[in-house]
Protein backbone atom coordinates (compact mmCIF):
# COMPACT_ATOMS: atom_id res chain seq x y z
CA UNK A 1 0.00 0.00 0.00
CA UNK A 2 1.70 3.53 -0.84
CA UNK A 3 2.32 5.85 1.78
CA UNK A 4 3.18 9.22 2.01
CA UNK A 5 7.17 10.23 2.92
CA UNK A 6 5.06 11.73 6.11
CA UNK A 7 3.23 8.92 7.20
CA UNK A 8 6.08 6.65 6.78
CA UNK A 9 7.88 9.00 9.31
CA UNK A 10 5.44 9.10 11.68
CA UNK A 11 4.62 5.40 11.73
CA UNK A 12 8.39 4.53 12.57
CA UNK A 13 8.27 7.40 15.53
CA UNK A 14 5.63 5.64 16.98
CA UNK A 15 6.48 2.11 16.28
CA UNK A 16 8.99 2.78 18.29
CA UNK A 17 7.44 4.84 20.73
CA UNK A 18 4.98 1.87 21.55
CA UNK A 19 8.07 -0.43 22.02
CA UNK A 20 9.41 1.76 24.46
CA UNK A 21 6.28 2.23 26.57
CA UNK A 22 5.48 -1.63 26.79
CA UNK A 23 8.60 -1.66 29.32
CA UNK A 24 7.90 1.54 31.14
CA UNK A 25 9.51 0.52 34.28
CA UNK A 26 6.12 1.47 36.38
CA UNK A 27 4.30 -0.91 34.60
CA UNK A 28 6.15 -3.66 34.64
CA UNK A 29 6.71 -3.18 38.19
CA UNK A 30 2.98 -3.34 38.11
CA UNK A 31 2.75 -6.39 36.26
CA UNK A 32 5.05 -8.50 38.29
CA UNK A 33 4.25 -6.76 42.07
CA UNK A 34 0.92 -6.85 43.80
CA UNK A 35 -0.57 -7.57 47.37
CA UNK A 36 -3.51 -9.83 47.40
CA UNK A 37 -5.02 -10.36 51.03
CA UNK A 38 -2.90 -11.46 52.91
CA UNK A 39 0.47 -12.18 50.51
CA UNK A 40 2.87 -10.72 48.63
CA UNK A 41 2.64 -11.87 44.82
CA UNK A 42 6.12 -10.98 43.06
CA UNK A 43 5.68 -12.83 39.64
CA UNK A 44 4.40 -15.91 40.30
CA UNK A 45 6.38 -16.56 43.22
CA UNK A 46 3.76 -15.71 46.68
CA UNK A 47 5.01 -14.69 50.38
CA UNK A 48 2.89 -14.48 53.42
CA UNK A 49 3.20 -10.86 54.65
CA UNK A 50 2.73 -12.25 58.03
CA UNK A 51 6.32 -14.03 58.03
CA UNK A 52 7.88 -10.03 57.02
CA UNK A 53 9.20 -7.63 59.91
CA UNK A 54 10.42 -4.70 57.51
CA UNK A 55 10.79 -4.13 53.88
CA UNK A 56 13.63 -2.25 52.02
CA UNK A 57 14.42 -1.27 48.54
CA UNK A 58 17.78 -0.46 47.31
CA UNK A 59 18.73 -0.76 43.61
CA UNK A 60 20.88 0.99 40.74
CA UNK A 61 19.76 2.24 36.98
CA UNK A 62 18.42 4.38 35.03
CA UNK A 63 14.90 3.24 35.21
CA UNK A 64 15.22 3.00 38.79
CA UNK A 65 12.87 6.35 39.59
CA UNK A 66 9.99 4.39 37.71
CA UNK A 67 10.40 1.19 39.19
CA UNK A 68 10.94 2.42 42.79
CA UNK A 69 7.87 4.84 42.50
CA UNK A 70 5.85 1.08 40.71
CA UNK A 71 7.16 -0.54 44.09
CA UNK A 72 5.77 1.90 46.63
CA UNK A 73 2.51 2.26 44.59
CA UNK A 74 2.32 -1.81 44.72
CA UNK A 75 2.85 -1.83 48.57
CA UNK A 76 1.46 1.54 49.60
CA UNK A 77 -1.31 -0.70 51.83
CA UNK A 78 1.12 -2.19 54.07
CA UNK A 79 4.04 0.55 53.70
CA UNK A 80 3.59 1.77 57.09
CA UNK A 81 3.11 -1.56 58.80
CA UNK A 82 6.27 -3.12 57.02
CA UNK A 83 8.37 -0.29 57.83
CA UNK A 84 8.82 0.30 53.99
CA UNK A 85 12.12 2.54 53.32
CA UNK A 86 14.87 2.23 50.50
CA UNK A 87 17.58 4.09 48.38
CA UNK A 88 18.33 3.67 44.95
CA UNK A 89 21.19 5.15 42.69
CA UNK A 90 19.49 7.28 39.66
CA UNK A 91 20.94 9.70 36.85
CA UNK A 92 20.48 13.19 38.06
CA UNK A 93 17.66 13.68 36.12
CA UNK A 94 15.93 10.95 37.22
CA UNK A 95 15.61 12.55 40.90
CA UNK A 96 11.86 13.03 42.15
CA UNK A 97 10.56 12.71 46.06
CA UNK A 98 9.35 9.60 47.04
CA UNK A 99 7.28 8.87 49.92
CA UNK A 100 9.57 5.93 51.38
CA UNK A 101 12.29 5.50 48.83
CA UNK A 102 14.97 7.98 48.35
CA UNK A 103 15.88 8.91 44.63
CA UNK A 104 19.67 9.38 44.75
CA UNK A 105 21.76 11.06 41.77
CA UNK A 106 24.68 9.12 41.29
CA UNK A 107 25.85 10.98 38.10
CA UNK A 108 24.63 13.72 35.48
CA UNK A 109 22.75 13.30 32.70
CA UNK A 110 24.38 12.00 29.82
CA UNK A 111 27.82 11.30 31.89
CA UNK A 112 27.65 7.53 31.84
CA UNK A 113 30.70 7.17 34.27
CA UNK A 114 31.10 6.63 38.05
CA UNK A 115 30.76 9.23 40.64
CA UNK A 116 31.59 10.13 44.07
CA UNK A 117 28.22 10.50 44.72
CA UNK A 118 27.99 7.09 43.44
CA UNK A 119 30.24 5.90 45.89
CA UNK A 120 28.59 7.62 48.28
CA UNK A 121 25.38 6.09 47.66
CA UNK A 122 26.81 2.53 46.76
CA UNK A 123 27.80 2.92 50.56
CA UNK A 124 24.72 3.79 51.56
CA UNK A 125 22.78 1.08 50.01
CA UNK A 126 25.81 -1.75 51.41
CA UNK A 127 24.67 -0.43 54.94
CA UNK A 128 20.66 -0.52 54.47
CA UNK A 129 21.38 -4.23 53.46
CA UNK A 130 23.70 -4.65 56.22
CA UNK A 131 21.16 -3.66 58.69
CA UNK A 132 18.37 -5.95 58.20
CA UNK A 133 17.44 -9.02 59.93
CA UNK A 134 16.33 -12.68 59.01
CA UNK A 135 12.55 -11.64 59.42
CA UNK A 136 12.86 -8.99 56.87
CA UNK A 137 12.46 -8.68 53.12
CA UNK A 138 15.06 -6.82 50.66
CA UNK A 139 14.06 -5.70 47.02
CA UNK A 140 16.77 -4.89 44.54
CA UNK A 141 15.73 -2.79 41.28
CA UNK A 142 18.61 -3.17 38.81
CA UNK A 143 18.25 -1.59 35.87
CA UNK A 144 20.66 -0.45 32.51
CA UNK A 145 23.27 1.63 33.40
CA UNK A 146 23.56 0.11 37.03
CA UNK A 147 26.77 -0.47 36.58
CA UNK A 148 28.25 3.11 36.58
CA UNK A 149 25.57 4.37 38.75
CA UNK A 150 26.51 1.88 41.46
CA UNK A 151 30.75 2.38 41.94
CA UNK A 152 32.15 0.33 44.97
CA UNK A 153 35.58 0.65 44.35
CA UNK A 154 38.08 -2.25 46.25
CA UNK A 155 40.15 -0.67 48.89
CA UNK A 156 43.46 -1.25 46.81
CA UNK A 157 42.27 1.10 43.92
CA UNK A 158 40.49 4.57 43.23
CA UNK A 159 37.61 5.86 42.00
CA UNK A 160 40.13 7.82 39.55
CA UNK A 161 41.38 4.30 38.64
CA UNK A 162 38.26 2.62 38.04
CA UNK A 163 36.99 5.69 35.89
CA UNK A 164 40.04 5.84 33.77
CA UNK A 165 39.50 1.33 33.56
CA UNK A 166 35.73 2.01 32.05
CA UNK A 167 36.60 5.35 29.69
CA UNK A 168 39.27 3.42 28.54
CA UNK A 169 37.57 0.43 27.44
CA UNK A 170 34.55 1.86 26.22
CA UNK A 171 36.25 3.99 24.32
CA UNK A 172 38.14 0.94 22.77
CA UNK A 173 35.20 -0.80 21.64
CA UNK A 174 34.55 -3.55 24.90
CA UNK A 175 31.08 -5.04 24.28
CA UNK A 176 29.14 -4.84 27.68
CA UNK A 177 30.23 -8.33 28.63
CA UNK A 178 33.58 -7.31 28.25
CA UNK A 179 33.55 -4.02 30.28
CA UNK A 180 31.43 -5.56 33.14
CA UNK A 181 33.77 -8.76 33.57
CA UNK A 182 36.83 -6.25 34.84
CA UNK A 183 34.21 -3.86 36.98
CA UNK A 184 32.97 -7.26 38.89
CA UNK A 185 36.41 -7.94 39.74
CA UNK A 186 37.09 -4.65 41.09
CA UNK A 187 34.49 -3.50 42.71
CA UNK A 188 32.78 -4.45 46.65
CA UNK A 189 29.27 -4.39 45.87
CA UNK A 190 28.97 -6.66 42.05
CA UNK A 191 29.46 -9.56 41.17
CA UNK A 192 27.02 -10.46 43.97
CA UNK A 193 28.88 -7.89 46.45
CA UNK A 194 25.54 -6.56 47.86
CA UNK A 195 23.89 -10.24 48.28
CA UNK A 196 26.91 -11.26 50.53
CA UNK A 197 26.49 -8.14 52.38
CA UNK A 198 22.35 -8.76 52.52
CA UNK A 199 21.21 -10.12 55.93
CA UNK A 200 17.44 -10.14 55.14
CA UNK A 201 15.97 -13.18 55.20
CA UNK A 202 15.15 -12.96 51.89
CA UNK A 203 16.74 -10.77 48.74
CA UNK A 204 14.16 -10.36 46.10
CA UNK A 205 15.98 -8.47 43.10
CA UNK A 206 13.25 -7.05 40.21
CA UNK A 207 15.43 -6.61 36.66
CA UNK A 208 14.87 -4.28 33.47
CA UNK A 209 17.54 -6.21 31.12
CA UNK A 210 19.60 -4.12 29.18
CA UNK A 211 22.18 -7.36 28.10
CA UNK A 212 21.47 -9.03 25.44
CA UNK A 213 20.36 -12.59 26.03
CA UNK A 214 19.33 -11.30 29.86
CA UNK A 215 22.45 -12.87 31.80
CA UNK A 216 21.86 -12.34 35.24
CA UNK A 217 25.87 -11.16 35.89
CA UNK A 218 26.21 -9.17 33.18
CA UNK A 219 23.64 -6.71 33.68
CA UNK A 220 24.75 -3.85 36.06
CA UNK A 221 27.61 -6.30 36.75
CA UNK A 222 25.45 -8.48 39.01
CA UNK A 223 24.98 -7.31 42.55
CA UNK A 224 22.66 -10.09 43.67
CA UNK A 225 24.11 -13.35 41.48
CA UNK A 226 27.74 -15.04 41.92
CA UNK A 227 30.48 -13.97 39.81
CA UNK A 228 31.44 -16.36 36.69
CA UNK A 229 33.95 -14.83 35.62
CA UNK A 230 37.87 -14.70 37.31
CA UNK A 231 40.45 -12.11 37.80
CA UNK A 232 42.18 -13.93 34.77
CA UNK A 233 39.10 -13.08 32.69
CA UNK A 234 39.21 -9.19 33.98
CA UNK A 235 43.22 -9.25 32.84
CA UNK A 236 43.09 -10.59 30.29
CA UNK A 237 40.43 -8.15 29.05
CA UNK A 238 42.67 -5.21 29.97
CA UNK A 239 45.01 -6.96 27.60
CA UNK A 240 43.08 -7.86 24.79
CA UNK A 241 42.46 -3.65 24.33
CA UNK A 242 45.66 -2.34 25.49
CA UNK A 243 45.20 -1.15 28.87
CA UNK A 244 49.07 -1.15 30.36
CA UNK A 245 50.29 0.95 27.17
CA UNK A 246 46.99 3.31 27.69
CA UNK A 247 48.13 4.21 31.21
CA UNK A 248 45.82 2.66 32.84
CA UNK A 249 47.56 2.62 36.64
CA UNK A 250 49.52 -0.17 37.68
CA UNK A 251 47.89 -0.69 40.73
CA UNK A 252 44.85 -1.73 39.06
CA UNK A 253 47.09 -4.84 37.67
CA UNK A 254 48.45 -5.59 41.03
CA UNK A 255 45.10 -6.10 42.71
CA UNK A 256 43.56 -7.82 39.93
CA UNK A 257 47.17 -10.13 39.57
CA UNK A 258 47.24 -10.78 43.78
CA UNK A 259 43.92 -11.64 43.48
CA UNK A 260 44.18 -13.96 40.97
CA UNK A 261 47.11 -15.58 43.24
CA UNK A 262 44.78 -15.46 46.05
CA UNK A 263 42.34 -17.37 44.27
CA UNK A 264 44.88 -20.10 43.02
CA UNK A 265 45.61 -20.73 46.63
CA UNK A 266 42.68 -21.63 47.64
CA UNK A 267 41.44 -23.36 45.00
CA UNK A 268 44.89 -25.63 45.66
CA UNK A 269 43.49 -26.38 49.18
CA UNK A 270 40.31 -27.01 48.55
CA UNK A 271 41.91 -29.69 45.87
CA UNK A 272 43.56 -31.24 49.20
CA UNK A 273 40.47 -31.45 51.06
CA UNK A 274 38.30 -34.43 51.12
CA UNK A 275 35.50 -35.00 48.45
CA UNK A 276 32.62 -34.81 51.31
CA UNK A 277 34.46 -32.08 52.91
CA UNK A 278 34.08 -30.19 49.41
CA UNK A 279 30.27 -31.51 48.65
CA UNK A 280 29.07 -29.32 51.89
CA UNK A 281 30.61 -25.51 50.45
CA UNK A 282 29.41 -23.26 47.96
CA UNK A 283 31.70 -21.12 46.00
CA UNK A 284 29.80 -17.95 46.77
CA UNK A 285 27.65 -18.05 49.59
CA UNK A 286 24.59 -15.69 49.93
CA UNK A 287 23.83 -15.44 53.83
CA UNK A 288 20.25 -14.83 52.72
CA UNK A 289 17.65 -16.72 50.36
CA UNK A 290 18.10 -14.83 46.93
CA UNK A 291 15.32 -14.63 44.15
CA UNK A 292 16.38 -13.04 40.69
CA UNK A 293 13.89 -12.22 38.19
CA UNK A 294 13.81 -10.51 34.50
CA UNK A 295 10.57 -8.41 34.63
CA UNK A 296 11.40 -6.73 30.86
CA UNK A 297 14.01 -7.00 28.10
CA UNK A 298 14.37 -6.12 24.27
CA UNK A 299 12.59 -9.05 23.36
CA UNK A 300 9.16 -7.53 24.90
CA UNK A 301 10.40 -3.86 23.53
CA UNK A 302 9.93 -5.69 19.80
CA UNK A 303 7.42 -7.74 20.23
CA UNK A 304 5.05 -4.53 21.32
CA UNK A 305 6.83 -2.53 18.48
CA UNK A 306 5.35 -5.04 16.05
CA UNK A 307 1.57 -5.00 17.47
CA UNK A 308 1.69 -1.27 16.63
CA UNK A 309 2.82 -1.77 13.44
CA UNK A 310 0.26 -4.50 12.65
CA UNK A 311 -2.05 -2.42 13.90
CA UNK A 312 -0.76 0.60 11.54
CA UNK A 313 -1.78 -1.95 8.60
CA UNK A 314 2.13 -3.22 8.06
CA UNK A 315 2.97 -6.78 7.54
CA UNK A 316 6.27 -6.27 9.94
CA UNK A 317 8.98 -8.47 10.43
CA UNK A 318 11.17 -8.48 13.90
CA UNK A 319 13.60 -9.96 15.33
CA UNK A 320 15.50 -9.22 18.84
CA UNK A 321 19.34 -9.90 18.96
CA UNK A 322 20.15 -12.89 21.33
CA UNK A 323 23.92 -12.87 21.30
CA UNK A 324 25.87 -9.05 21.49
CA UNK A 325 26.70 -7.31 18.00
CA UNK A 326 29.09 -6.25 16.54
CA UNK A 327 30.27 -2.17 14.88
CA UNK A 328 26.80 -0.13 14.72
CA UNK A 329 28.46 1.31 11.21
CA UNK A 330 27.85 -2.75 10.27
CA UNK A 331 24.56 -3.06 11.97
CA UNK A 332 23.19 0.45 10.03
CA UNK A 333 24.66 -0.71 6.49
CA UNK A 334 22.91 -4.23 6.97
CA UNK A 335 19.56 -2.29 7.94
CA UNK A 336 20.03 -0.47 5.08
CA UNK A 337 20.33 -3.25 2.36
CA UNK A 338 16.64 -4.71 4.37
CA UNK A 339 15.12 -1.19 3.66
CA UNK A 340 16.08 -1.08 -0.01
CA UNK A 341 14.76 -4.60 -0.39
CA UNK A 342 11.42 -4.31 1.10
CA UNK A 343 11.05 -1.47 -1.00
CA UNK A 344 11.38 -2.96 -3.99
CA UNK A 345 10.22 -6.45 -3.52
CA UNK A 346 7.29 -8.13 -2.06
CA UNK A 347 7.06 -9.02 1.04
CA UNK A 348 7.04 -7.16 4.83
CA UNK A 349 6.87 -3.57 4.76
CA UNK A 350 8.04 -2.63 7.67
CA UNK A 351 11.63 -3.91 9.50
CA UNK A 352 11.80 -3.72 13.61
CA UNK A 353 14.88 -4.96 15.21
CA UNK A 354 16.51 -5.22 18.40
CA UNK A 355 19.92 -5.02 20.02
CA UNK A 356 23.06 -2.92 21.21
CA UNK A 357 25.78 -2.39 18.54
CA UNK A 358 29.28 -1.31 19.80
CA UNK A 359 31.36 2.12 18.86
CA UNK A 360 35.29 1.99 18.56
CA UNK A 361 35.56 6.12 19.38
CA UNK A 362 38.31 7.92 18.00
CA UNK A 363 41.14 9.97 18.97
CA UNK A 364 39.51 12.61 21.59
CA UNK A 365 41.33 15.48 19.56
CA UNK A 366 39.40 14.38 16.46
CA UNK A 367 36.17 13.22 17.73
CA UNK A 368 32.72 15.43 17.91
CA UNK A 369 29.86 14.44 19.67
CA UNK A 370 26.82 11.02 19.41
CA UNK A 371 25.94 7.72 20.26
CA UNK A 372 26.00 4.28 18.86
CA UNK A 373 22.32 4.68 17.32
CA UNK A 374 22.89 7.64 15.41
CA UNK A 375 26.22 6.58 14.23
CA UNK A 376 24.36 3.31 13.02
CA UNK A 377 21.75 5.64 11.30
CA UNK A 378 24.32 8.01 9.84
CA UNK A 379 25.74 4.61 8.37
CA UNK A 380 22.75 3.73 7.19
CA UNK A 381 22.19 7.29 5.03
CA UNK A 382 25.41 6.43 3.98
CA UNK A 383 24.87 3.30 2.09
CA UNK A 384 21.63 4.52 0.91
CA UNK A 385 22.96 7.47 -1.16
CA UNK A 386 25.86 5.06 -2.18
CA UNK A 387 23.66 2.48 -3.53
CA UNK A 388 21.67 5.11 -5.44
CA UNK A 389 22.69 7.06 -8.75
CA UNK A 390 19.88 9.57 -8.14
CA UNK A 391 20.75 10.99 -4.63
CA UNK A 392 17.82 12.71 -4.19
CA UNK A 393 16.07 9.29 -4.45
CA UNK A 394 17.65 7.14 -2.38
CA UNK A 395 15.59 7.27 0.53
CA UNK A 396 12.25 7.49 -1.93
CA UNK A 397 9.68 5.23 -0.11
CA UNK A 398 11.94 4.45 3.44
CA UNK A 399 12.03 5.93 6.85
CA UNK A 400 14.78 4.26 9.02
CA UNK A 401 15.23 5.04 12.73
CA UNK A 402 17.47 3.96 15.88
CA UNK A 403 16.90 4.76 19.24
CA UNK A 404 17.95 3.78 22.74
CA UNK A 405 15.11 2.92 24.90
CA UNK A 406 16.64 4.88 27.67
CA UNK A 407 16.59 8.01 25.72
CA UNK A 408 19.86 8.80 26.34
CA UNK A 409 22.37 7.83 23.14
CA UNK A 410 25.72 8.33 24.37
CA UNK A 411 27.07 11.59 26.19
CA UNK A 412 24.06 13.47 24.54
CA UNK A 413 20.52 14.52 24.88
CA UNK A 414 18.87 12.27 22.22
CA UNK A 415 17.91 8.76 21.80
CA UNK A 416 18.88 8.71 18.39
CA UNK A 417 18.27 9.75 15.43
CA UNK A 418 15.87 9.41 12.05
CA UNK A 419 16.19 9.44 8.32
CA UNK A 420 13.89 9.94 5.07
CA UNK A 421 13.56 11.22 1.94
CA UNK A 422 12.63 14.74 3.12
CA UNK A 423 16.03 15.16 4.44
CA UNK A 424 18.33 14.42 1.27
CA UNK A 425 17.62 17.60 -0.11
CA UNK A 426 18.42 19.29 2.97
CA UNK A 427 21.71 17.32 3.08
CA UNK A 428 22.63 18.71 -0.19
CA UNK A 429 21.60 22.16 0.23
CA UNK A 430 23.80 22.70 3.47
CA UNK A 431 26.49 20.75 1.36
CA UNK A 432 27.26 18.26 4.48
CA UNK A 433 29.59 15.38 4.14
CA UNK A 434 28.29 12.59 6.24
CA UNK A 435 31.33 10.60 5.79
CA UNK A 436 33.33 12.88 7.51
CA UNK A 437 31.12 12.93 10.52
CA UNK A 438 30.88 9.28 10.44
CA UNK A 439 34.32 9.41 10.79
CA UNK A 440 34.67 11.76 13.82
CA UNK A 441 31.75 9.95 15.41
CA UNK A 442 30.06 12.96 14.87
CA UNK A 443 26.99 12.03 14.29
CA UNK A 444 24.40 14.48 16.76
CA UNK A 445 26.26 17.59 15.55
CA UNK A 446 25.19 16.28 11.51
CA UNK A 447 21.63 15.19 12.37
CA UNK A 448 21.31 18.18 14.76
CA UNK A 449 21.35 20.24 11.64
CA UNK A 450 18.87 18.24 9.84
CA UNK A 451 16.72 18.15 12.83
CA UNK A 452 16.10 14.64 12.44
CA UNK A 453 17.57 14.00 16.13
CA UNK A 454 14.98 11.81 18.76
CA UNK A 455 14.67 13.49 21.67
CA UNK A 456 12.30 12.12 24.34
CA UNK A 457 14.01 13.15 27.75
CA UNK A 458 14.72 10.15 30.59
CA UNK A 459 12.17 6.88 29.73
CA UNK A 460 12.75 5.80 33.05
CA UNK A 461 13.69 2.75 31.51
CA UNK A 462 16.21 0.48 29.43
CA UNK A 463 16.29 -2.64 27.48
CA UNK A 464 18.77 -1.95 24.51
CA UNK A 465 18.00 -0.31 21.26
CA UNK A 466 15.01 -0.53 18.86
CA UNK A 467 15.31 0.39 15.24
CA UNK A 468 12.37 0.66 12.79
CA UNK A 469 12.52 0.36 9.20
CA UNK A 470 8.86 1.79 6.93
CA UNK A 471 8.57 1.58 3.88
CA UNK A 472 5.60 2.17 0.46
CA UNK A 473 6.54 -0.49 -1.90
CA UNK A 474 5.59 0.55 -5.46
CA UNK A 475 2.58 -0.96 -6.83
CA UNK A 476 3.47 -4.03 -9.32
CA UNK A 477 3.87 -3.08 -13.12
Amino acid sequence: MPRSQQQLREDALAIWRAGVDAVDSERLIRENLQIDGEYLVVGEETFSLAEINRIAVVGTGKAGAGMAAGVERALVDVAAAKQLTGWVNVPEDCVRSLPYITLHGARPAGVNEPTEAGVAGARRILEIVNSLGPNDLCFCLISGGGSALLPAPVEAITLADKQAVTKHLSGAGANIEELNTVRKQLSRIKGGGLARACRAGRLITLIISDVIGDPLDVIASGPTVPDSKTPQDALDVLERFHAREAGISASVFDYLESKRESKRGQESKRGQESFSDRSTKTPDPFACEVHNLVIGNNAAAVDAAGIEAERRGYSHAMTAATMLEGAAEDIGRHLAEMAMRMRDEPGPDCLITGGEPIVQLVDAAHRGKGGRNQQLVLAALIHLLEASPDKLAALRGIALLSGGTDGEDGPTDAAGAFIDEQIVAAIQQQRLDPASYLRRNDAYHFFEQLGSLIKTGPTHTNVCDLRVATVSQSPPK
